[in-house]
């Protein structure tokens, strides 16, 4: 296992060397120039460009990308352009409203799509399957921004159940953030939760028909032993493969949901940061995103060995 672990982990230095190189090259080729959007259309070429020295955008890129990097390993992600703050301390701001968001969506999603999913594929083919996979349909239908609007209208202006913008850090006001936290999570767990109970379902439903459950029947075993203790740990492999990817997709892909529901994430500091030709924040923030991902998946492959015994993480795995 630890063999396995320090291999990930190796491999992902070159990775992550590869993305900042390819990140910091497009960002420079994008039209646009940061001291124009800083500075105005009415800034004179003078000006214009003293601010271009003094942000250091005159330099090769070559040695703006060595000055970065060198920085970043200090755990120096540069300095904003726009605010002049540091980009470390905005994206540590911005990125746990994020993260709680995607554990929420996850957590949420789970405890609706596997316990349904499990009960789909046990009555395949019966009313209650039809209805759930029905169910699952309709929710991969509604857009997430289609339905966040809709819990804003239901329990905010009507009912002035939660509230309609905001964010307090838990450990400020736990109370609070569940308030503020829970129609997006509701928001983003529908569509998410109706992609993991059809995984969840049809994988289920493959390994039911396996061979060893048909041997575990045959040596009468309880149906209920059957299905808890030997097929359902094998049917969650894909379901864990898929949450994996449905964390690293929701940790860069929760704009829309931060902007309705007013929350201070890290999707909605990139997006900003884009929008106004911030190079630094945009940089510091695609390498904290793929360090997240690569993260998300190392998490994943060792979760395998937990579930599945027969997946064994050690020396050529």
């Amino acid at each position: 296992m630890l063999t396995f672990i320090t291999r990930r982990i190796l491999l992902t230095i070159p990775v992550l060397f590869l993305i900042s190189v390819i990140v910091f090259s497009l960002l420079h080729l994008i039209p646009g120039d940061p001291a124009r959007v800083i500075l105005g259309q009415d800034a004179t070429p003078a000006a214009l460009q003293a601010l271009r020295v003094q942000l250091g955008l005159t330099r090769p890129l070559w040695l703006q990308y060595v000055l970065w990097i060198g920085g970043v390993f200090h755990g120096n992600l540069g300095n904003s352009l726009q605010t002049g703050l540091p980009v470390a301390m905005l994206i540590g701001q911005a990125l746990p409203v994020t993260v709680e968001l995607a554990i929420g969506t996850i957590i949420v999603s789970g405890l609706i799509a596997i316990p349904l999913g499990i009960y789909a594929a046990v009555h395949k083919g019966r009313l209650a399957d039809l209805i759930t996979v029905f169910g699952a349909s309709i929710g991969l239908s509604i857009p997430p921004f289609w339905l966040g609007i809709m819990l804003l209208l239901l329990f905010t202006v009507h009912f002035h159940l939660f509230p309609s913008s905001g964010f307090v850090p838990f450990f400020q006001n736990p109370i609070q953030n569940l308030q503020s936290m829970f129609l997006p999570v509701v928001a983003t767990a529908v569509r998410e939760a109706a992609v993991l109970l059809r995984m969840m379902r049809a994988s289920l439903v493959e390994v039911l028909g396996a061979d060893f459950i048909r041997t575990a029947r045959a040596k009468g075993i309880v149906w209920r032993v059957v299905v808890v203790r030997h097929a359902v740990r094998n049917a969650l492999v894909p379901v864990l493969t898929q949450s994996g990817l449905q964390v690293a997709g929701l940790l860069g892909g929760l704009v829309i949901t931060e902007t309705i529901f007013s929350l201070p994430g890290f999707g909605s500091l990139l997006v900003n940061s884009i929008f106004s030709r911030d190079y630094t924040i945009i940089q510091g923030s695609a390498l904290v995103a793929a360090l997240l991902v690569v993260g998300v998946n190392l998490v994943t492959d060792l979760c395998y060995g937990l579930i599945d015994p027969r997946i064994r993480m050690g020396k050529g795995a």
